[in-house]
Order: structure tokens, then sequence, then C-alpha cells
């Protein structure tokens, strides 16, 4: 289990796909979901690949080989909560997998907990589950990664959903206790550190 199990690691600033490489080469297995933006300069715009959770970087099999994954370049600390490594579910990993590979508008979300918590019904993210939020005339499907702390939106057909519980109730994301940004605590080569804000 821990040598299949996903963690996040911490990176300082428009590092992500170096460690992932980095990590790599070390052999592990990396994951840097990215998204499609326009950036607009005086002069021109370009569509770039950004880092779907900017300053984090999936990795499986660094619960075993910790001293190898956080003495990457580019690493700040392995993602924990207490004095135990984060463990990212399965699941959640392969829901973002399911979305990027998609022809779906997908970008970074500000950080959900509790709304109308929705499963998709049919089409390529069958199954996957998530928060329905509506802006203006679309519909976003929330997905969040608890123990980060992050969330990421996908644009969705409304007909395409439905609700986990009873019609027009709100239910709770998931049923375990609230993780703030400023409760995850991580783990470096010196010991405990406490993610910067932001």
């Amino acid at each position: 289990m821990q040598d299949t199990a996903w963690c996040a690691l911490f990176t300082r600033h428009q590092h992500e796909k170096s460690v992932a490489c980095g990590l790599t080469a070390k052999g592990f297995e990396a994951f840097v979901p990215l998204y499609d933006s326009m950036r607009r300069w005086k002069d021109r715009k370009k569509l770039v690949s950004l880092p779907l959770f900017p300053c984090y970087v999936f990795v499986r099999g660094a619960l075993t080989r910790r001293l190898q994954a956080v003495t990457t370049p580019g690493i700040h600390m392995i993602v924990c909560t207490g004095d135990q490594v984060a463990v990212i579910p399965e699941e959640e990993i392969e829901a973002i997998r399911r979305i990027i590979r998609g022809p779906y508008r997908v970008e970074p979300h500000p950080f959900l907990k509790c709304g109308v918590r929705v499963r998709v019904k049919r089409g390529a993210l069958e199954g996957v589950e998530g928060i329905l939020l509506r802006k203006k005339n679309l519909c976003r499907l929330v997905l969040s990664v608890d123990m980060m702390a992050q969330s990421i939106a996908v644009e969705i057909d409304a007909s395409e959903v439905e609700p986990v519980t009873a019609l027009g109730e709100a239910a709770a994301y998931r049923p375990a206790a609230t993780v703030s940004h400023a409760d995850v605590r991580a783990w470096s080569v010196y010991g405990p550190l406490s993610i910067p804000p932001g």
C-alpha cells in the first residue's frame, strides 16, 4: 500500500514541471495536472499550460522513499496532517486524470467543503463526484483534494449530473473534519514545517 499510495509535495513557485522531471528520473511516478490559459501582454497573447494546483506535485512511492523525494531540487516539503504523510485517495487522482484527458474547460477554483454534492451519471466522467455550482448560465463541477485544501472546477451540463443526497439538500463534502490550510503540516529534511500561506 505504501509503495502505491499517492501523496503531495509542496514545491517552489513555478518549479512543478522541473520537480516532476526530477522525481521521474529517480524512479517515482509523478503527476502534474495542467490546464490551458490565455495570457495577454501589451503586444501579444499566448496559450500557456499552467499547473491546476500551483506549487504542488503528486507523487506515488514517496512514503517508503521519503528522503529521496524531499531532496529533489525545487521541493520544500512533503504534505502531512499532524506527523503523518497525507495520503491522497486514488479515486481523487483518477478523477483529475479523467477531467484533464477530456475535452473540458478546467481551471483552479477556491477550495470548497460544503454544498450540493452530485455524481456524473453519463459520459467520460461517469461516476465522478463533486460539488455543483452555477456561474451565470454555466454549471461547474468542483472537485476538491481535501488533504491539500485545493479545488478545481470543470464546466459540465447540468443534465449530466444527479444529486448524491436528496434533491436540494446541502451535504457535507466529506464527513471528515475540516482541514484548513493553516492546519496542514509537512515534513522536510529538516523536520516538521508549516506550509507557507498563499
